[in-house]
């Protein structure tokens, strides 16, 4: 019982999907299976806007279910909490990947790119929205993009 009520905890706390923190993994990926990659800029126990987009939008069923087909995800993630820190090979990449993407360092921000890196959506902040229209968006991005 114990390990079920665990296994639950852990599932609200990691975003829909499985994620990955290195984006030269995701691109591979991505361009093996035909994806589109979702990077999720966050401050995941900081920014109340990434918390709530986490919550209302990545680990929600709607999302998962068509994130685990369809997209390669990505977690760059910029933590202040000193136990909540980051290895510095982590802090390293994700610096990297906001510099090319993210150079404002807007919280939350959530992008649909390319298997080359091309951006095809960007939501600066929450994206006010239920996560079935931010998965229909997605949707069509995707159809457009092939």
């Amino acid at each position: 019982m114990k390990l079920l009520i665990a296994s639950l905890f852990l599932a609200f706390l990691t975003p829909g999907g499985s994620w990955l923190t290195d984006y030269n993994k995701a691109k591979v990926e991505a361009t093996a299976n035909h994806k589109l990659v979702l990077i999720s800029f966050s401050g995941s126990d900081w920014c109340g806007p990434c918390i709530r987009t986490r919550k209302e939008i990545f680990n929600t069923e709607t999302f998962s279910k068509y994130a685990d087909d369809n997209l390669v995800l990505v977690q760059a993630d910029f933590p202040r909490s000193k136990k909540n820190r980051l290895s510095k090979d982590q802090v390293k990449k994700n610096e990297a990947l906001a510099d090319k993407y993210n150079p404002d360092g807007i919280f939350p921000l959530t992008l649909v790119v390319n298997s080359a890196g091309k951006v095809l959506r960007k939501w600066e902040g929450f994206p006010n929205e239920s996560s079935l229209k931010f998965v229909q968006e997605i949707q069509v991005i995707a159809k457009n993009a092939k």
